[in-house]
C-alpha cells in the first residue's frame, strides 16, 4: 500500500515531526487542531488543516475520535499518525480506522489491547519468561478494595494508568494515608488524558533506573531493537533527560534486556515502533518489566542519532507494508543496526524550577534556540511572539545532542542549553543544564529519585536577561514617560553625540598629582600642596557644577565616556570632585543607579588624579545624624572604591560633630579636608559672629583634629573678594596646613573672590569647566587658569586640554535642557537670601513642584526671614534644606515671620524643623533662639549631646540580614553602607534593578525621553557586548488598557506590552495576600477541574479543597488546616492565574 496522504492526530512537537518525516516521503498532510490551538505551529506545517472536537474541551477535542474519522474521510486520506499521547494507545480509535478503510500507523488493536493495556501487558511478559515486579490486576472502584490490595504489595506502591503514559494517572503512594487522595485524582487524570480511568499497582523500587528498549516490528512477524535508552532523571514519573546508550549496562545486560524486549514484542506480534520500558534496581543490577509504549516515545530522537534510523518513517515504511531486513525497504536487519557515539536528550518547558515547576504560560517575547555539528531541535509552537497556552502540556523543544562519548555529548548539550534565548515566561533551562552538568549524571550513578534527593540541581545563577530588561524600561518612558520629567518639556531631538577631544587614550595615562599621593602619603601630599608655588586646580564638573546647575541629574555613563580623556589630558589637576554631597542620594533615588558603581568606574578611568568627595560628617552623604559606626562604616567603603580625598564639614560648623567622620577618614587612609563653612560677610559689623576671629579659631580645631588640608566651602557663594583675601591671609598665618578655596558663581563675579584668595596665597581653588561654570555652579575653571598664566601662581596646565574637555561637557549639558533651571544670569540678590548654589536650583525645582514657581520671588525672601528667625545660621546642606522646608512652607501657606514667631500662632512645623531645634543636626555655636525653640519642640525635649553620641551603634550583620531579606539578594559592603544611610531609597533602588536591570548603560537621551520611531541607539552591556535597540513603532490595544511596542533589538523583533497608566483594563479577579492564611489562591495557571468543598463546610487539614488542571497534570489543593468555608470564588471550568484567590477559610 503506499501512502499519498497522511493526518496526524496529534499536535505541537510530535505533529510536526511526523509532518517533516512524510514530506521528505513525499506524502501529503493534515493537521487537526482545537479551537485553542488556531495560532500553533503545526497547523500551519500541513499541507492542509482542519478544526476538530470544535465546542469540546481543549484534551477532549483531541481525543474526539468520531469526528477524527469525520475530517480524514472528507480529507480522503489513507492512514492516520497518533503520535504520541491522546489516543495513540487507544484500540478503539485503531479500530474506528480500520472500519473507515483507513490505516492506522501503529500496532493492531488486539496488540494495543495486550500491551497498552497495563494489566494485560505483564501477563504477556510472563508468558513471555521476562522478568516483572509484584503488582495487581485492574484496581476495583472501591476504596477499600484496593487499600486491601495495595496491603497485600506492601508499600510504597506505585498506581499506573493502565491506559497511556507519559507520567499522567501516576502517583508514587507511601502510606494508606495518602492512598484515597492519590488514587481519585491520577484517576480523574488518566481519564482526561486518555479517556480510561482505570489503573493498578505496581511494587515501588526505592533506588531504581528506568531503562526502556527501542523496539521495531513489520507487519511480516520480525521484530528488531534499536538498542536501549536510560530515563532515570524523571519528575513526578515524567522523563526529564534521556539519553543512549545507558551508561551503566553491561554488554551482557544490554543482550539480556534487549533480547527480552524483542522477545515480549514477538510473543504478541508487535508491528511498528514501541517502547518496552524496565525497571532496574540500582542495587542488584536485575531488571524488571514495566509496560510496554505501543507508540513513538517522546524520546526516539536519542535512539535516531544513535542508530542512525528514523523511527517515524519507519513506521509509515511498516505501514505500507515493507518487511525489515529486505534491500531496499530502509529497515534495517537486526545485524545491521549498530550504536554509533553517545545521544542525550533534554526537554526544554516552561516550567518554573524555582516555583515547584508551575507551568507557565503567555506570550514569548524572545525566542532564539541553538544549532551547530551535533545538535538537533524538535520544537512545536516555539517562536518569538508565540502564545503558550495552559491547556496542554509544557514543551516547547526537545533538544538532542549528539557526539562520539558521553562526556563530549554532555558538554555539547550544555554548549546548546547556554545558546538558548526565552523571554517572556519561565523555563527549566537552568534546571536542566544543572542535571547534565552534575557528576551523578555524568558518571551515569544517577537513579529515578535523582531529582529528588540532589538540592543542588535547584542552585541557579539568577538569569541577565539584559536585553528584555532594559526594553521594558525604554518601553515604560516611551508609554508613560519618566517620572523625572513630569511636567517638563520634553527637548527637541535628535541630539547630537558630544564632541570627544582628539586625544589618544590607549595605554596608561602619564603621572599625575595622585602619584605624589601614592608615593608620599597624606601627610607629605598635604606638605607638597603647602610648599607649592603654583596653585593647583579642583574640577567639579563631575559633581558640584551639575548639583548647582541641573538638580544633580547627570548620570554616570556621560561622566566615564569622558574620564579616561581627563586621566590622559589634565594629569595636573590637584584632584577631580566628582562623588558625595547629594549626588549620592539622586543617583540612587532617581537614576536608578548605584553610585559606589560609579565611584568604581572613576577610579578605574582616571588612576592618575585624586578623586574628591564632599562629606557631610555625622551626616556622611544623607540629611541626619547617623549611628557613628554606620558613618564609619560608610567611609570605610568610600575609600576602598575609590576615594582619596574628603572634604568634610558640618551644616552648622560644629566641630565636634565632623571628630567622628575626620577620624574615620584618617583610619581609612585618606586625604582629610576639614572645612570651614562660609556664611555671611566678614565685614559686616551687624552680623558680628561670623567675623575674621570665629573663623580663625574653628580652623586651628580643625587642624588640631588631625586635618590635613584645610578646606573653605562658600556655598552660597556669597564670600566677597575683599573677604576672601583677608580671609585666606589669616588662615595662612594661623594655621600650617594648605587652604583649598570653593565658592559659586550665583553673584555673577565669584571669579574675582577666587582670583582675590590665589593672590593671597590659597593653595588650591575649585572652579568648572567652561560649558558647565557660572550661575549657581563653580566659576570658570578654564577662565582661572588663563587669568593666572604667566604669574607667579600660574597653576601651568594645559588651556587646550581644558577646552576640549569643555566641549564634550556643552554637548552633555543639552541632553538635561529640562531640569535646568530658568536662570539667565548672575544675581546679587545671593546676598540677600544666601541660599547655596545647589540648593538654589533644587529649591526652585521643589517650588516648581508645589506650584509655587511664580511666586519664586517670595521664597527667596522668606528663606532670607527663616535665617533670622533661626539665629542667622550658617546654611549648608542639611541645615540650608531645613530653611528652604520652612520657606516653601511659609509660602504655601502663606505665613509670616511673625506668624512663625508668634507663640500664640498655632504652627504644625515640617518634621526636619522640629528635627533641626532638637538637635538632631547638632548645634549652632550660639544656640537656638530658645522662643522659636520651645515653639518648634512643642514639649519635646531638645539633646544635650552630640547626635551622634545619643545613638546606640548599629549591628551590622543584623542589620545587612534585615536588607538582604528586603531586597532579595546578598548585599556587599558597599551595597549595605548605602542601605544604612537609606533604607527606603536603596530597596526601591533594588527594585528597579531587579526589574530593569542596570540602567546606568543606557544612553542619556534613552533614559529620560525613551526613543522616537525608528530612532536607533547602541548600549554596551558589557565587554565586548552590544545591544542595537531600534523602535519600530507601536499601538495602543485599548480594551486591555495596553501599548504594544515593536523593538528591533540586533536585528530580531522584539514586542513588549506596556500597560499604559490611567487605562482602564478588563477587570480581573482578586490575588490571594501571601500573608492572609485564610486566603488559598491557586498555585499556578490552570483550570479548575473540580471543586470539592462547600461555603460553610467544615474541612480537616490535608482534605482535598479544588483541584487543578494544567497542561494535562493535575494538582490537588488542600486545605492547609482544620477549618471552614468561608467563600469559595471558583467553579469547575474557570480558568486561574497564578495566585488568583480560590478558597477563603474562616
Amino acid at each position: 500500500m503506499q501512502i499519498k496522504k497522511l493526518l496526524v492526530a496529534n499536535r505541537g512537537e510530535i505533529s510536526i515531526r511526523v509532518m517533516r518525516a512524510a514530506a521528505e516521503m513525499g506524502i501529503k498532510t493534515i493537521a487537526i487542531y482545537a479551537h485553542e490551538d488556531r495560532f500553533a505551529l503545526h497547523r500551519f506545517k500541513a499541507d492542509e488543516s482542519y478544526l476538530v472536537g470544535q465546542g469540546q474541551k481543549p484534551i477532549a477535542a483531541y481525543l474526539d475520535i468520531a469526528d477524527i474519522i469525520r475530517i480524514a474521510t472528507e480529507a480522503h486520506v489513507d492512514a492516520i499518525h497518533p503520535g504520541y499521547g491522546f489516543l495513540s494507545e487507544n484500540p478503539n480509535f485503531a479500530e474506528a480506522c480500520a472500519a473507515a478503510g483507513i490505516k492506522f500507523i501503529g500496532p493492531s488493536p488486539e496488540v494495543l489491547r495486550s500491551l497498552g493495556d497495563k494489566v494485560a501487558a505483564r501477563a504477556a511478559a510472563i508468558a513471555a519468561d521476562v522478568p516483572i515486579l509484584p503488582a495487581t490486576g485492574t484496581l476495583p472502584t472501591p476504596v477499600e478494595e484496593v487499600k486491601k490490595l495495595a496491603a497485600e504489595i506492601g508499600y510504597p506502591v506505585m498506581l499506573k494508568a493502565s491506559w497511556g503514559g507519559g507520567g499522567r494517572g501516576m502517583r508514587a503512594i507511601h502510606s494508606e494515608d495518602e492512598l484515597p487522595v492519590a488514587l481519585e485524582s491520577a484517576r480523574r487524570e488518566a481519564a482526561a488524558a486518555f479517556g480510561n480511568d482505570e489503573g493498578y499497582l505496581e511494587k515501588l523500587v526505592m533506588r531504581a533506573r528506568h531503562v526502556e528498549v527501542q523496539v521495531l516490528g513489520d507487519s511480516h512477524g520480525n521484530v528488531i531493537h534499536l538498542f536501549e535508552r536510560d530515563c532515570s532523571v524523571q519528575r513526578r514519573n515524567q522523563k526529564v533527560v534521556e539519553r543512549a546508550p545507558a551508561p551503566y549496562l553491561t554488554q551482557q545486560q544490554r543482550e539480556d534486556l534487549c533480547a527480552a524486549a524483542v522477545r515480549l514484542c514477538k510473543s504478541v506480534n508487535y508491528s511498528h515502533a514501541g517502547t518496552v520500558e524496565f525497571l532496574m534496581d540500582a542495587d542488584t543490577g536485575k531488571f524488571y518489566f514495566i509496560e510496554v509504549n505501543p507508540r513513538v516515545q517522546v524520546e526516539h530522537t536519542v535512539t535516531e542519532e544513535v542508530t542512525g534510523v528514523d523511527i517515524v518513517k519507519s513506521q509509515i515504511r511498516v505501514a505500507q507494508g515493507a518487511r525489515i531486513g529486505e534491500p531496499g525497504s530502509h529497515l534495517p536487519a537486526q545485524e545491521d543496526v549498530r550504536l554509533d557515539g553517545h545521544a542525550l536528550q533534554c526537554r526544554v518547558t516552561t516550567e518554573d524550577p524555582e516555583n515547584g515547576f508551575t507551568p507557565d504560560y503567555g506570550r514569548l517575547i524572545a525566542y532564539r534556540s541553538p544549532s551547530g555539528f551535533g545538535i538537533r531541535l524538535d520544537g512545536g509552537t516555539s517562536y518569538a511572539g508565540a502564545v503558550i497556552t495552559p491547556y496542554y502540556d509544557s514543551l516547547l523543544v526537545k533538544v538532542t545532542a549528539w557526539a562520539n562519548d558521553s562526556d563530549e555529548a554532555i558538554a555539547r548539550m550544555h554548549r546548546a542549553l547556554t545558546e538558548f534565548r526565552i523571554r517572556g515566561l519561565a523555563t527549566n533551562l537552568m534546571f536542566v543544564d544543572n542535571v547534565i552538568r552534575h557528576p551523578l549524571f555524568a558518571s551515569g550513578e544517577c537513579t529515578t529519585r535523582f531529582i529528588d534527593t540532589t538540592p543542588e540541581l535547584f542552585e541557579f545563577t539568577p538569569r541577565k536577561d539584559r536585553a528584555t530588561k532594559l526594553l521594558n524600561f525604554i518601553g515604560e518612558v516611551i508609554v508613560n514617560g519618566n517620572p523625572e520629567m513630569k511636567g517638563r518639556k520634553m527637548p527637541d531631538g535628535p541630539f547630537e553625540a558630544p564632541i570627544l577631544p582628539s586625544a589618544n587614550v590607549n595605554g596608561a595615562p602619564p603621572k599625575g598629582t595622585r602619584d605624589i599621593l601614592i608615593e608620599r602619603g597624606p601627610k607629605g601630599f598635604a606638605d607638597w600642596l603647602k610648599d607649592e608655588k603654583r596653585v593647583r586646580l579642583t574640577d567639579t564638573t563631575m559633581r558640584d557644577a551639575h548639583q548647582s546647575l541641573f538638580a544633580t541629574r547627570m548620570r554616570s555613563k556621560d561622566m566615564q565616556i569622558i574620564a579616561p580623556y581627563y586621566a590622559h589630558m589634565a594629569p595636573e589637576l590637584f584632584s577631580v570632585e566628582c562623588w558625595g554631597g547629594a549626588t549620592f542620594d539622586v543617583a540612587l533615588r532617581f537614576l536608578k543607579e548605584d553610585p559606589f558603581d560609579r565611584l568604581a568606574a572613576l577610579r578605574q578611568a582616571i588612576p592618575n588624579i585624586p578623586l574628591q568627595m564632599l562629606l557631610r560628617s555625622a551626616n556622611a552623604v544623607g540629611y541626619t545624624n547617623y549611628s557613628d559606626n554606620v558613618v564609619k562604616f560608610f567611609i570605610q567603603q568610600a575609600a576602598k572604591s575609590g576615594v582619596d580625598i574628603f572634604r568634610v564639614f558640618d551644616s552648622l560648623n560644629w566641630v565636634e560633630n565632623m571628630r567622628v567622620a575626620m577620624d574615620a577618614v584618617l583610619e581609612a587612609g585618606g586625604v582629610c579636608e576639614g572645612t570651614i563653612c562660609y556664611t555671611a560677610d566678614l565685614f559686616d559689623e551687624s552680623r558680628p559672629k561670623y567675623n575674621l576671629a570665629y573663623y580663625v579659631n574653628m580652623a586651628k580645631q580643625l587642624e588640631k583634629a588631625g586635618a590635613h588640608i584645610l578646606g573653605i566651602k562658600d556655598m552660597a557663594g556669597v564670600c566677597r573678594p575683599r573677604a576672601a583675601r583677608e580671609l585666606v591671609k589669616a588662615l595662612k598665618n594661623e594655621v600650617g596646613i594648605p587652604l583649598h578655596f570653593h565658592t559659586h558663581d550665583t553673584s555673577g563675579i565669584a571669579a574675582a573672590s577666587v582670583l582675590a584668595a590665589v593672590e593671597a596665597g590659597c593653595d588650591a581653588v575649585d572652579g568648572a569647566l567652561d560649558a558647565m561654570s557660572g550661575l549657581t555652579s563653580q566659576p570658570n575653571l578654564g577662565s582661572i587658569a588663563a587669568a593666572l598664566e604667566g604669574s607667579a601662581r600660574d597653576p601651568q596646565i594645559d588651556l587646550g586640554a581644558l577646552r576640549e574637555l569643555s566641549d564634550y561637557w556643552e554637548g552633555v549639558r543639552r541632553y538635561y535642557a529640562p531640569f535646568e533651571a530658568d536662570i539667565r544670569s548672575g544675581t546679587g540678590d545671593v546676598y540677600n537670601h544666601e541660599m547655596p548654589g545647589g540648593q538654589y536650583t533644587n529649591l526652585r525645582e521643589q517650588a516648581r513642584g508645589l506650584g509655587l514657581e511664580s511666586k519664586w520671588p517670595r521664597v527667596s525672601k522668606a528663606y532670607a526671614d527663616v535665617n533670622k528667625l533661626f539665629g542667622d545660621i550658617v546654611k549648608v546642606t542639611p541645615s540650608s534644606k531645613v530653611v528652604g522646608d520652612l520657606a516653601l512652607f511659609m509660602v504655601s501657606k502663606d505665613l509670616t515671620p511673625d506668624d512663625i514667631s508668634d507663640p500664640d500662632t498655632p504652627i504644625d512645623f515640617p518634621q526636619s524643623v522640629v528635627q533641626l531645634f532638637r538637635g538632631d543636626l547638632g548645634f549652632p555655636a550660639d544656640g537656638w533662639p530658645q522662643a522659636l525653640q520651645q515653639k518648634v519642640l512643642n514639649g519635646q525635649s531638645p539633646l544635650t549631646d552630640r547626635p551622634g553620641a545619643t545613638l546606640p551603634p548599629v549591628d551590622l550583620e543584623a542589620a545587612r540580614a534585615e536588607a538582604e531579606e528586603a531586597v532579595g539578594y546578598k548585599l556587599s559592603d558597599s551595597d549595605l553602607s548605602s542601605y544604612l544611610l537609606y533604607p527606603k531609597v536603596y530597596s526601591d533602588f533594588a527594585k528597579a534593578r531587579t526589574l530593569y536591570g542596570d540602567l546606568a548603560e543606557l544612553p542619556t537621551p534613552a533614559f529620560f525621553y525613551g526613543l522616537r520611531e525608528h530612532e536607533e541607539i547602541s548600549v554596551d552591556i558589557d565587554k565586548g557586548k552590544t545591544l542595537v535597540i531600534r523602535l519600530q513603532g507601536s499601538t495602543e490595544i485599548e480594551e486591555e488598557g495596553v501599548v504594544k511596542l515593536f523593538f528591533e533589538l540586533n536585528g530580531q523583533s522584539r514586542q513588549i506590552r506596556v500597560p499604559k497608566a490611567g487605562a482602564t483594563a478588563t477587570a480581573m479577579r482578586p490575588k490571594a495576600d501571601d500573608k492572609d492564611p485564610n486566603q488559598i489562591g491557586a498555585p499556578m495557571p490552570g483550570m479548575v477541574v473540580r471543586v470539592a468543598a462547600a461555603e460553610g463546610a467544615s474541612v480537616k487539614k490535608g482534605e482535598a479543597l479544588v483541584v487543578l488542571e494544567a497542561m494535562k497534570m493535575e494538582t490537588v489543593i488542600a486545605a492547609p488546616r482544620d477549618a471552614t468555608i468561608k467563600a469559595i470564588h471558583v467553579k469547575a471550568g474557570t480558568p486561574v492565574d497564578a495566585h488568583e484567590l480560590m478558597i477563603e477559610l474562616a
